[in-house]
Order: structure tokens, then C-alpha cells, then sequence
């Protein structure tokens, strides 16, 4: 369902009304990744292991701004080294000037797969191919309006409370007035103390719209274990080089599922935080 609540002004083009819904649509895509950071990371849910998520995004621009609020995510290992992923937003568009609208945005399918184990002397390295598919208007700046595809790899060592990981890949995506890019990230975090994780992390993309720009955006962030299963994620930043981009996300986390061989060594071991298998 969409819901337009103001109208354009009467000088508005419909070209002009068009490219405002694409660039809002773009913002939108943008703040979907490994939450709450636009890195992801290699590492899929335990086999017979879930996750949901309850989350927010806010993305500015000079342009607008677009929202999701209400956002699910949810995780399982169906398979070992396996994770289905799916993200169901309800999003909404804010551009400067045209009509603001909300309504379901597109859905989000992926599946993670370890392709490499951790060791002493490597890091553990994955693949998370996703497709967006056009559930959510374009017109009104809710989705692409066709469907795209997002290829990546990433890798990930720990470091006793420290953890780094990152990567990147291709967007394939050709729907009208979008451009495919290229994208990279890097994230650093450490443990700080049972219930603290905080980390930081540099992102970069390139033009997603046809004679757009890319951005390079800094975001800090972390979570807070409230209990084993149940954490809460924040993060927030901006660009520091390219298009112009403010991004946050605050997000709610459960996890449950049988024991698996990271629980199991956990047991062994004081604290438990970083048995918590995330994205």
C-alpha cells in the first residue's frame, strides 16, 4: 500500500517527480547490510539456529530522506556453513519536494555460505549473494522496480576481544535511471567487557544512479547483550567523501536454536559473549 500525503508543486515534472522516486529508492537500498553496519560479514547463523531482528533506518540527503520503520529481519542455518536471509521493510519517502509516501518496500532474499573455516593462520572467508526483488513502488520511491542483485565476499579474523572483517563486491542493476557499481568495507570491533561490542567501519560505493556519485561513509556502532539471546544494535555516521549521506539504524535481536560447536566451547570458557553468531 502506498500513501501520497502531500502534492508536488505544480512546477514539478513528471521527469523530475520520476528522478526524485529513484533517488529515494536508492537511499533506501543503501542501508541494508550486516546490521547495524553497511559491512557484512562471513559468518552464518549455526545450523538449526535462527535470528529475528525488529529494526529502523534513517537515511538524509540533500535530496530527502528515507525511512524504514518498521523493518524484519529474519536468519536461519538450514544447512551447515548455510543461512537463508530474508528482510521485509516498511518503508517510507521523504523527498524535499514531492509527495511523501510509505508502504511495503522490497524484499530482501539472500543466502550465506562459509566457504572457509577460521584457522590460527587465516581468516574464515564467505560468499552472500542477495536479491531485492520489486515488491516496493518505484514511483513513489519505495523499491527499484526491477529486481537487483548484490554479489559479495567477505572475510573475518578474530583477534582475541578483537574482531575485524570486511570485503566487498558487485551490484547488478538495471532498472531504468540505476546504474551498477562497485562496493568495499571494513569494520574493526572489539569486546568491551560481558555485555559491551562496539566497532567502526569505512564503507565505500560508487554511483548507484545514473549521474549520481558515489559516497565513502564512517559509521560507529556497536550492541549491548541485554541477556544471551537478546541483544539491541545502534549505529550511526555519515559520508566523509562523495554524495552527501547521514545513516543510523537501531535494531532489536533475538536469537535461540539447539547448542552448536560455538555454544559448546563457550561453555568451557568466561564470558560467553562472542558465542552470539550474528548475520
Amino acid at each position: 500500500m502506498t500513501i501520497a500525503r502531500r502534492s508536488p508543486p505544480a512546477r514539478a515534472t513528471a521527469r523530475t517527480a520520476l528522478a526524485i522516486a529513484f533517488a529515494t529508492a536508492a537511499l533506501w537500498r543503501s542501508a541494508l547490510a550486516g546490521p547495524p553496519f553497511l559491512t557484512d560479514d562471513p559468518e552464518p547463523v549455526d545450523y538449526h539456529h535462527s535470528e529475528f531482528y525488529v529494526f529502523a533506518t534513517d537515511d538524509q540527503t540533500a535530496d530527502g530522506r528515507s525511512v524504514a520503520l518498521p523493518a524484519f529481519e529474519y536468519n536461519e542455518g538450514f544447512w551447515p556453513q548455510m543461512q537463508f536471509h530474508l528482510v521485509v521493510p516498511y518503508a517510507e519517502s521523504l523527498p524535499r519536494s514531492g509527495a511523501i509516501a510509505t508502504g511495503i518496500g522490497d524484499v530482501e532474499l539472500g543466502i550465506k555460505v562459509r566457504l572457509l573455516e577460521e584457522t590460527a593462520d587465516r581468516p574464515q572467508v564467505g560468499i552472500f549473494p542477495m536479491a531485492e526483488l520489486p515488491t516496493g513502488s518505484a514511483r513513489a520511491g519505495l523499491g527499484n522496480g526491477q529486481t537487483w542483485w548484490r554479489l559479495p565476499i567477505w572475510a573475518q579474523k578474530t583477534l582475541g576481544p578483537w574482531e575485524t572483517y570486511g570485503g566487498g563486491g558487485y551490484v547488478v542493476n538495471h532498472a531504468p535511471g540505476q546504474r551498477s557499481y562497485a562496493f568495499a568495507g571494513w569494520l574493526v570491533q572489539r569486546d568491551v567487557g560481558p555485555k559491551w561490542t562496539l566497532g567502526a567501519e569505512v564503507f565505500d560505493q560508487g554511483a548507484d544512479l545514473v549521474g549520481g556519485r558515489g559516497r565513502t561513509i564512517l559509521n560507529l556502532g556497536g550492541y549491548y547483550a541485554v541477556t544471551p539471546t537478546f541483544d539491541v544494535l545502534f549505529s550511526g555516521g555519515r559520508s566523509v567523501a562523495g554524495a552527501m549521506h547521514t545513516v543510523a539504524y537501531l535494531g532489536l535481536y533475538w536469537t535461540w536454536g539447539g547448542a552448536s560447536q560455538y555454544a559448546a566451547a563457550a561453555s568451557t570458557a568466561a564470558p560467553p559473549r562472542w558465542s552470539l553468531a550474528r548475520r
